[in-house]
């Protein structure tokens, strides 16, 4: 048999985990089939994902009727409904999470979007949904807002896994590197085991070109379209090489840490101009992680090219971002803007989806 273009991405690496969850991608066996053929080695959830998932099919009104018996909030019942399908993912990765030692193997459950900017909501549910998940291979997903920060900090020390999501910014992202460290740390002079903690940072990728290219082109820059997120991704690489080979960072490597992987996310294409797989084709390299949405894995399973090409054009990279100073895009704004625009991302269907639950609720 031909080798598998997507199983080929692991061989430079980097794990491939899959940007989307139902009922019906476990109870099919279809779940299975990615991991067994494709080489997938985890999950990631968000809002939206699951929004679609309990929306667009019956699978779970049953559980929505008994979960609404008691006096659950909406809110409650969708982490009834989610608790359920992150455990028995959870459940199918424990092969891959055993085999390769705790390294791949996470499903990503997200906190309440409504809470992005709530450092002390953040925390508190991040540590509930941990202990009702109890999955040793489940990764909780705090944004990496400003207030975000803390919360991450203080659940890595409580040695709970967690997936930053929503990162845009690089200034940002080394501060999410620092609150992880800094965790561990702390519980480490705490006297507790940092052994078995896992974290990743998630970059968002395609919607960083959404708002430059349009900019690009009224500043007569067309060349550049579709090369800055790529350009920030491979600096955001550079740093976290340059943060995981510290002294400070070798003493706690020295007592069993994981470096905090950088996760490319939103890597599917959104321009129709650029090739299907662009995203995941540029940025292939050792220690990292991309979740790629279904679509894009079987787009890339049919015509995706496997390389190492994460580190090349380094220089090229530092050149497309100083030439946005010079026409006067300010990536900084643009990426603070996307960030609040992502916190919107989510708000919007966790609404619809809390509305949902109360429909389906009142057919009881």
């Amino acid at each position: 048999m031909a080798s598998n273009n997507v199983k080929q991405i692991h061989s430079f690496g980097q794990s491939i985990w899959l940007d989307f969850i139902d009922r019906e991608i476990m109870t099919s066996g279809k779940l299975q089939k990615l991991i067994d053929e494709d080489g997938i080695r985890g999950v990631t959830s968000n809002p939206a994902i699951f929004e679609k998932a309990i929306t667009s099919s019956s699978d779970y009104d049953n559980d929505i009727r008994t979960l609404a018996d008691g006096d659950k909030s909406n809110e409650d019942i969708f982490f009834g409904l989610a608790i359920t399908d992150i455990k028995n993912a959870a459940d199918l990765f424990k092969g891959v999470y055993n085999e390769d030692k705790g390294v791949d193997g996470y499903v990503s459950l997200e906190v309440s979007p409504f809470l992005a900017l709530d450092t002390e909501g953040t925390t508190k549910q991040a540590l509930e949904l941990w202990k009702l998940v109890e999955r040793e291979n489940v990764m909780i997903k705090i944004p990496g807002t400003k207030p975000g920060l803390p919360a991450i900090r203080t659940a890595i020390s409580e040695g709970v896994n967690i997936n930053v999501t929503l990162l845009f910014g690089l200034e940002r992202y080394e501060a999410v590197a620092e609150a992880y460290i800094a965790g561990l740390e702390d519980r480490l002079a705490a006297g507790k085991s940092i052994e078995n903690i896992a974290s990743v940072a998630s970059f968002f990728l395609s919607r960083i070109d959404v708002v430059v290219d349009p900019l690009l082109e009224a500043k007569g820059m067309p060349e550049l379209q579709g090369e800055v997120a790529i350009a920030s991704a491979k600096k955001a690489y550079e740093i976290y090489k340059k943060v995981f080979s510290t002294e400070r960072w070798n003493k706690l490597a020295a007592k069993g840490a994981k470096p905090q992987r950088l996760l490319w996310a939103s890597t599917g294409s959104k321009n129709p101009a650029f090739k299907d797989t662009k995203y995941v084709e540029a940025l292939i390299g050792p220690n990292t992680v991309d979740t790629v949405p279904l679509e894009t894995i079987d787009a890339f399973r049919d015509h995706g090219i496997a390389a190492n090409v994460l580190e090349e054009g380094l220089d090229k990279a530092t050149e497309t971002l100083n030439k946005l100073k010079t026409v006067g895009i300010d990536i900084d704004a643009i990426t603070q803007q996307l960030e609040d625009e992502g916190i919107e991302k989510f708000n919007k269907p966790f609404e619809k989806l809390l509305q949902s639950i109360e429909d389906q609720k009142s057919k009881v």
